[in-house]
């Protein structure tokens, strides 16, 4: 059994975790961390990678770092929706499954949700159908510390991570096709939309 954090659509190493698992557990009872996939993803542009960052409403009561992620709630600042989609359609309108998928995406970019952790859920849901990727989800009860983990549980919540991130023996970043390659050469592990808009329903080959 695998367990990772919640993402914003996130890395392809996230969604070969999802995939390969028997079971996965989405920790549901940590505290909100800063720079992390949480609530940011990694795209490709003409110009290299572009990191997309929901942001986030700091509680009245507490320090954001110590905000339960199931209580974050996303901020309207920014017109950040619309950025968000502004930015993946410069970067994807000529790969060549954009125009295929947009309007499945399309609402997470237009409709207003309350709190991260259920936006995110609804995003790997919805991703999960388009790949046909078919996962067996559960929730944590409980936070519980990495050196108290059954030794059955595979703990990926500090592994997959933007920076500095720990060594995944189980995970190569495989080339694919992306629109920019000739002049950024091939990214790896980036947002599951890279692979999404320029693999289409192969994507899940790389998931593998």
């Amino acid at each position: 059994m695998n367990l990772l954090s919640t993402t914003y659509f996130g890395p392809i190493q996230w969604y070969q975790k999802l995939n390969m698992a028997d079971a996965t557990l989405i920790e549901a009872h940590e505290n909100y961390c800063k720079q992390t996939y949480r609530n940011r993803c990694i795209i490709a542009t003409a110009n290299g990678k572009q990191v997309l960052t929901v942001p986030v409403e700091r509680p009245a009561d507490k320090d954001l770092n110590r905000c339960p992620i199931r209580d974050l709630r996303i901020s309207d600042h920014g017109r950040w929706r619309q950025l968000h989609w502004n930015a993946l359609q410069s970067a994807y309108s000529e790969s060549p499954f954009f125009e295929y998928y947009a309007d499945d995406l399309r609402p997470f970019f237009e409709r207003r949700y309350d709190f991260l952790f259920d936006f995110n859920i609804e995003i790997c849901h919805t991703v999960c159908q388009l790949l046909d990727v078919r996962p067996t989800i559960a929730f944590t009860d409980q936070y519980t510390k990495h050196e108290d983990l059954p030794s059955d549980v595979f703990d990926y919540r500090n592994v997959i991570v933007p920076k500095h991130p720990l060594a995944d023996p189980l995970f190569t970043a495989r080339p694919y096709y992306q629109v920019f390659a000739a002049k950024t050469g091939f990214l790896g592990n980036l947002s599951i939309l890279d692979l999404l808009f320029n693999m289409g329903p192969e994507g899940i080959f790389l998931l593998q």
